[in-house]
């Protein structure tokens, strides 16, 4: 590692470089150009993190920068020449150099228009935020930071190097940046850039949809994710990245005696993030899956809300519309079906373990439980567990004791049956076997009677098993004498499986 001493203000930072990077700045400045670290890596080296991906700018054109590096990388590739950058490998790193650029963003357009600059602090100009706007000139480890990015890391507050309205047209997705920044670093959010969001914030909906949930996954994966949350929703960007999140504000007013949904789902967040595990336990943190269900776990409340007689308050299958509406919301944002799934899935659940402290559940309810979170389970125990934001010391006490109770019941089942993938104790064969059935939706709805039993009851011995198919037989129409078919002749033709089973 090489290290250089930077005195700012009363900081003094010790850096530590590979060698790899002042190897690269040595080629350059031989060669008569520039060549700086730059951005996120630079920001990282006052943190005291090490980045794997180095960022570089340079005054040398994608062409010259390439005859530099080409017989020196262990690879290298140009698929963003047209941005001027050209990406290598070498040594382990990720390394990109990116030609300064005089960068504007047609008002319109979601694609930046580019041109490139001379400047190294033009080029620090057009970048998103003073922290990412630092430059180590090398090999000479000069620090190059014409916007105070150094006293605004310290302070903790995240400026533009410019007027916040010029960032945020360049690139509007910016302002999502903004709020990923303020969840992942906890930095606070200058006024004249909250005030720029608040205004521009409509200008979000040209960006693409990709490009918002790839911000909005950082962001929920933040280790503030609530601060940046509440950024989104405070500026009015979330009533067009996520509207039924800014509807969880509902009035509360003093007869209904309401409480905030909003707050609660931000506090649900910061609390299913604080039950994460390490990476060997079941739910290895950040988990976005886990969180993003927290955060929309009541969304279906604003729609279902009743006022009772008496001054209650209901919100009747909100678990249901919530889990259609965070469907919709993650199709629009492009998310992957299975990831949409498995957190439509917890919100729709959400609800399930109410109930459970009170009536107390038979084993067949423990059961079901257990085959419908699938291998949602232990997120579901942790949402759940979540959920409870209550002042109310008692009825918060009262709540883990009976979920405890719940894991200890499934834990106990779990190690008499195997409950993660509930069977019925015959399969299809053996159905056709003993009732004599060719495939079809009969045979469908006999396994859906003993998996029916086998819930309610448990393993059943063979014999038994059979023994209640028959009964349940006995009683189906189809097994009437009338609609039994004569046997058929050795020559008679064999009905396709297929169009029988249908």
């Amino acid at each position: 590692m090489a290290h250089a001493h930077h005195k700012t203000d009363s900081h003094t930072v010790d850096f530590q470089v590979d060698p790899v990077v002042l190897e690269l700045g040595q080629r350059f400045v031989d060669a008569g150009h520039e060549l700086s670290l730059v951005g996120g890596p630079v920001r990282d080296l006052f943190l005291g993190r090490n980045s794997p991906d180095l960022d570089f700018t340079t005054d040398a054109t994608p062409d010259q920068t390439v005859a530099l590096i080409r017989k020196w990388a262990d690879n290298f590739w140009e698929i963003g020449r047209a941005f001027g950058t050209i990406g290598m490998r070498k040594d382990g790193f990720q390394i990109e150099i990116t030609t300064y650029r005089a960068e504007a963003y047609d008002p319109e357009s979601r694609k930046p228009v580019v041109a490139f600059g001379s400047s190294l602090t033009d080029d620090l100009l057009r970048r998103d935020f003073t922290i990412n706007a630092m430059a180590l000139k090398l090999p000479s480890m000069e620090l190059v930071d014409p916007f105070g990015g150094v006293r605004d890391l310290h302070s903790y507050v995240l400026a533009t190097p410019g007027a916040p309205e010029a960032s945020f047209s360049d690139d509007p997705l910016r302002m999502m940046r903004a709020a990923r920044f303020a969840a992942q670093l906890g930095v606070s959010v200058r006024d004249d850039v909250r005030d720029s969001m608040t205004r521009m914030a409509e200008r979000i909906s040209i960006i693409s949809a990709e490009r918002v949930r790839d911000e909005l996954v950082k962001l929920i994966c933040g280790a503030h994710p609530r601060t940046g949350v509440d950024l989104l929703v405070d500026t009015g960007l979330a009533d067009f990245v996520l509207p039924e999140v800014s509807a969880l504000r509902l009035e509360s007013d003093e007869h209904h005696r309401h409480k905030d949904v909003y707050q609660h789902s931000l506090q649900v967040l910061e609390q299913a993030a604080e039950l994460e595990t390490d990476a060997d336990g079941p739910v290895p943190g950040p988990d976005f899956v886990l969180r993003f269900a927290a955060l929309m776990h009541d969304i279906g409340k604003p729609a279902t809300r009743r006022f009772e007689p008496g001054g209650a308050v209901s919100f009747r299958h909100h678990d249901m519309v919530g889990a259609k509406l965070t469907t919709k919301r993650m199709k629009a944002l492009r998310f992957d079906n299975d990831t949409t799934k498995a957190v439509a899935r917890l919100v729709e659940l959400h609800m399930r373990f109410y109930g459970y402290g009170d009536a107390g559940w038979t084993d067949s309810a423990v059961r079901r439980y257990v085959t419908d979170a699938g291998p949602l389970l232990e997120r579901l125990h942790r949402l759940t567990r979540s959920d409870v934001t209550t002042r109310n010391q008692r009825k918060a006490e009262r709540l883990a004791f009976a979920y405890d109770d719940l894991e200890a019941r499934i834990t106990a089942l779990k190690e008499q049956e195997s409950l993660e993938a509930v069977r019925p104790d015959l399969d299809g064969a053996q159905i056709m076997a003993l009732l004599g059935l060719k495939p079809g939706p009969v045979v469908g709805r006999a396994y859906k009677f003993l998996l029916n039993e086998r819930m309610e009851n448990g393993p059943l011995p063979r014999e038994e098993a059979e023994a209640r198919l028959l009964d349940w037989w006995a009683g189906q129409p189809e097994s009437a004498p009338a609609a039994v078919e004569p046997e058929e002749s050795p020559d008679a033709v064999e009905p396709s499986p297929a169009k029988e089973s249908k």
